[in-house]
């Protein structure tokens, strides 16, 4: 019986490792990936001219970080205008391209405006009490004045269930973010939301109502 809670503790642990983990090795593999392709770039462009890297290794090394980073800033910048909806209509018609975007998309917890992945704390789904949910958007369901809210699954949030939840039984959580989320999940409720988002336990009235927070973010 020992060795069996032993094994769990363990099997749980480390899944709370790999998935902490995964997000740094994806941005690192990423990373890699793209300044291998900026190198070689680099390299092509400036054999043309005959300037040989392999004397001038430090002075090659910077210019390819500096040509990184200035490829970044651009790509972000890009991705604030009008220009980009151009690239994504053409990008758009590939098959999956759309999917796939928007599954990365459900990551990205920064974002603004009606696609802010909001932490909220929903009534409804016990005799009593709350449940502690995701919105991934702000567009208002089907039925009128109800709003889709997802319920991950613990400690492997990769499935869930979605409802329609009335907008007066919906409370945002707005120091509250997505990884916060991932964390108590991963969790098992070891750890409170209080303590992951470093903050004191709140009275129901101290959160802020959907409605009123969908009023001041249009």
């Amino acid at each position: 019986m020992k060795d069996s809670k032993t094994l769990k503790h363990f099997t749980q642990t480390a899944l709370q490792g790999l998935f902490g983990l995964l997000p740094v090795v994806i941005i690192a593999v990423l990373i890699l990936w793209l300044y291998g392709k900026i190198d070689l770039l680099v390299n092509w462009a400036f054999e043309i001219v005959g300037f040989t890297p392999e004397n001038n290794q430090f002075l090659w090394f910077m210019l390819v970080i500096v040509i990184f980073l200035l490829i970044l800033y651009v790509i972000g910048h890009l991705m604030k205008t009008r220009l980009v909806g151009f690239f994504e209509s053409l990008l758009a018609k590939i098959p999956g391209y759309s999917t796939i975007k928007d599954i990365i998309g459900i990551f990205n917890s920064s974002k603004e405006g009606e696609n802010k992945v909001l932490v909220v704390a929903i009534r409804g789904f016990a005799n009593e009490g709350y449940n502690i949910g995701l919105m991934y958007s702000q567009k208002e369901s089907i039925i009128k004045d109800h709003y889709t809210v997802t319920l991950s699954m613990s400690p492997i949030p990769n499935g869930g269930y979605m409802f329609e939840v009335h907008r007066d039984n919906i409370f945002v959580i707005e120091e509250a973010t997505f990884d916060d989320n991932l964390q108590y999940l991963l969790s098992m409720g070891v750890k409170s939301f209080a303590e992951i988002i470093k903050s004191e336990s709140k009275k129901l009235d101290e959160l802020v109502l959907l409605s009123d927070w969908l009023e001041a973010n249009r």
